[in-house]
């Protein structure tokens, strides 16, 4: 199905230059003089890497049907990431390379999204903020409280990041997936 390039929308995956990508993020330009162009950011299916592509506002983008699932991560084995369908109740696993660095935030129960283009996962997708709690934690120094300081906690999926002073192991906490940070005590 092809639309306008002004018409695209984010999250849509689209086929170009004989690849599938999916859009991360949509520009609309007008310059001083000419055409209004799109520019969109891409995020290739084969590859992962980010492209930024232009299109004039008239170009016609041909849009690949998608079909977006929400799974529920139950455990990782040998063979790969297994989760739950939460319609059919049936059992999907996924390969490590398709589940990235998402792994650093699944723990039992948690709902992602994923992707499926022709019956075939393409992309994981974990919430803004998941959370998780601090399986160790060194102390912090009483009296260091300039300058905002942080510590560094290992959290129970084996991510470290760095946290407040106040934070101790055993509390838990969310976590903004995007920038991998601390976010606040849940």
């Amino acid at each position: 199905m092809a639309v306008v390039a002004t018409n695209l929308k984010k999250g849509q995956c689209i086929k170009y230059s004989g690849d599938l990508g999916i859009v991360q993020g949509l520009e609309h330009r007008t310059p001083g003089k000419g055409n209004a162009l799109i520019m969109a950011t891409v995020r290739s299916v084969s590859s992962g890497k980010l492209n930024a592509i232009r299109f004039a506002s008239s170009d016609k983008v041909e849009v690949v049907p998608t079909d977006r699932q929400k799974l529920e991560f139950s455990y990782a084995d040998p063979a790969g990431y297994n989760f739950m369908d939460l319609t059919t109740y049936e059992t999907i696993t996924l390969q490590e390379s398709l589940v990235g660095d998402a792994k650093d935030f699944l723990k039992e129960g948690l709902e992602i999204e994923v992707l499926f283009i022709d019956g075939d996962a393409v992309s994981v997708s974990v919430p803004a903020t998941v959370e998780l709690e601090i399986t160790e934690s060194s102390e912090g120094v009483k009296g260091d409280t300039a300058n905002n300081p942080t510590k560094p906690a290992t959290l129970e999926t084996g991510l470290t990041i760095q946290v407040p002073l106040f934070v101790n192991q055993g509390d838990v906490i969310k976590v903004n997936t995007e920038e991998r940070s601390y976010s606040g005590r849940a």
